[in-house]
């Protein structure tokens, strides 16, 4: 039993870790980068109509972790879209990880609000 709760621990914190360098980014980094997000997630219920009609997401407030798994799946193909694609294959890991710190931020300002 107490193995067991030693590797839930240790489990735990190796996932706490994780996230925790991957929101090290810089939010004004980010910020400056961010302008090629906006022309569709900073516009409030837009959706894209290729390939096919799909609801594009807000990205502000959306957990860092998250937004940096995503960008790294668009890039390597394991999520298809071929618009997200080709952004996230122009960003570096660095830059992935400044957007999510700028977007994961509460107070994320977009061009909508």
């Amino acid at each position: 039993m107490i193995r067991k709760c030693t590797l839930i621990v240790a489990v735990c914190a190796s996932a706490f870790a994780a996230n925790a360098a991957e929101t090290g980014g810089d939010a004004q980094a980010g910020r400056n980068k961010a302008a090629m997000c906006q022309g569709c997630h900073g516009i409030d219920g837009y959706r894209m109509a290729f390939p096919e009609v799909y609801s594009v997401p807000r990205l502000g407030g959306q957990h860092p972790a998250y937004i940096v798994k995503s960008l790294q799946a668009y890039k390597s193909g394991a999520r298809a879209n071929p618009t997200m694609r080709s952004i996230a294959a122009s960003l570096s890991d660095k830059e992935m990880v400044d957007l999510a710190a700028y977007y994961g931020g509460s107070s994320t300002q977009t061009a909508a609000k």
